[in-house]
């Protein structure tokens, strides 16, 4: 099977990995194979035994082979928000003496140069995200290849984090027999795939609730200005359900699955079910609200938590809300309680692909479907990060410019015309000072 133009999705969770073989073709995914495994050798969201972790990335890229009925080689990976730092940066290259047509070359070199700088020793480059490129002192530029000038910028935004969760991370993968052709942000894919064009150019907060952990971001301009994770998740709800129940872990994650409301205000007195408590030799009988007040309690706990961070940076004044997703999103009544606690508008998001209709899969159909929309500029950009050749290999080449030439005023001009076309935003003087406040 010719397997240009797919991709497969890692989703590397606390609680499970995920495999997502799809085919991106003319803004259309097609998934073709799917694998879902226990996870191993995680905690609260980080890789804390390699072993562990690659061999259970073996099983998920098996089962994800078998029903694609391909072999899988190369993967994108998500890197947890943990500890992610945001920042701007700028690079500006001489195109040469005189004026020349930019090549993909000069792309990766001026992204190379935004990225000069004395990063601590316990952190790494994850993601570097072009905003615009300048020519000859033109902003607003999204491409600039085969544009003429003699000098080039590149503004844009770096990601950093941890050494120690990337590093384990990449190295789970490369032990699992795989290459970790793209590592993305799990924010900015997840901001990219799930919310519209109006719920990321005017400001939505997106909260990822999975199994080991809960993180809050908030994607603004199309970017992702602010991160923020909580050490609690599924996980937790399932360990409370076990001590309070007095039930094993087993039981308590399904009675969670099976008969739990986030939202006590939702579930009945009068439904009651059997739990196998531990030391007695029959089971007792549990009704379905007092489960949910038991859930209830620990997502009121990590809301409150993400609420105040939230609330330090204005993010909750967003016009877009709040968007619900991983595991723990699937709860009934979990929109009604985050409305309660956050007072903005929430929905949740669930991915509309047979099979794949439950939160817990976006992040990894969102991998496959930030590669897919990834322009050739921007993987230019990201393969200057580590000299990765093999993501430039994937942008069409380029003919080299035979020889250097002046820059003519119709050439001038038309940049001058690319610049006065680019769109501009009208907005109140307030509203652009809030903003101007927080997030530049």
């Amino acid at each position: 099977m010719d397997i240009s133009g797919m991709y497969v999705g890692l989703d590397i969770g606390t609680t499970s990995i995920k495999v997502i073989v799809a085919e991106y073709l003319e803004g259309q995914l097609n998934v073709l194979g799917v694998g879902n495994e226990r996870a191993a050798g995680l905690s609260r969201g980080v890789i804390v035994d390699i072993d562990k972790a690659s061999e259970a990335i073996k099983r998920a890229v098996k089962a994800a082979e078998e029903k694609a009925s391909i072999q899988i080689h190369d993967v994108i990976v998500g890197i947890s928000a943990n500890m992610l730092k945001i920042e701007p940066v700028t690079g500006m290259i001489a195109i040469g003496d005189q004026a020349r047509e930019i090549t993909d070359q000069d792309v990766r070199d001026v992204a190379s140069a935004a990225i000069i700088q004395n990063l601590p020793p316990e952190r790494e480059i994850v993601n570097l995200v072009p905003d615009e490129f300048i020519v000859d002192g033109f902003d607003g530029i999204k491409d600039p290849r085969s544009m003429v000038g003699v000098r080039l910028e590149m503004n844009g935004m770096l990601f950093t984090g941890p050494k120690t969760i990337v590093h384990n991370t990449k190295k789970a993968v490369e032990q699992a027999g795989l290459n970790a052709q793209l590592a993305v942000v799990s924010p900015i894919a997840q901001g990219l795939s799930i919310l519209s064009d109006g719920e990321q150019d005017f400001g939505t907060v997106l909260l990822d609730l999975g199994g080991g952990q809960s993180t809050a971001a908030v994607i603004h301009d199309h970017r992702l200005k602010f991160a923020e994770v909580d050490p609690e998740g599924g996980d937790y709800i399932t360990k409370d359900i076990s001590v309070v129940l007095n039930t094993s872990i087993e039981n308590a994650e399904k009675l969670k699955r099976n008969y739990g409301f986030a939202d006590s205000s939702r579930a009945s007195e009068d439904n009651q079910f059997p739990v196998d408590v531990v030391g007695q030799s029959r089971p007792t009988d549990i009704s379905e609200k007092y489960l949910a007040e038991i859930i209830e309690a620990r997502l009121m706990q990590i809301f409150g938590k993400l609420k105040k961070q939230l609330d330090a940076t204005n993010a909750l004044s967003l016009p877009g809300g709040i968007v619900l997703t991983g595991g723990v999103a699937a709860l009934p009544g979990i929109t009604d309680l985050a409305q309660d606690v956050f007072d903005v508008p929430v929905r949740v998001s669930i991915p509309d692909q047979m099979g794949l209709r439950h939160p817990s899969f976006t992040q990894a159909l969102s991998l496959v479907n930030y590669r897919g929309q990834m322009s050739e500029v921007a993987l230019l950009v990201q393969s200057a990060l580590a000299g990765n050749d093999q993501l430039a290999s994937q942008v069409k080449s380029q003919p080299e410019p035979e020889q250097s030439v002046e820059v003519s005023d119709t050439q001038h001009s038309k940049t001058t015309q690319s610049r006065s076309n680019k769109p501009k935003k009208q907005r109140g003087q307030g509203i652009k000072k809030f903003f101007t406040d927080f997030f530049d």
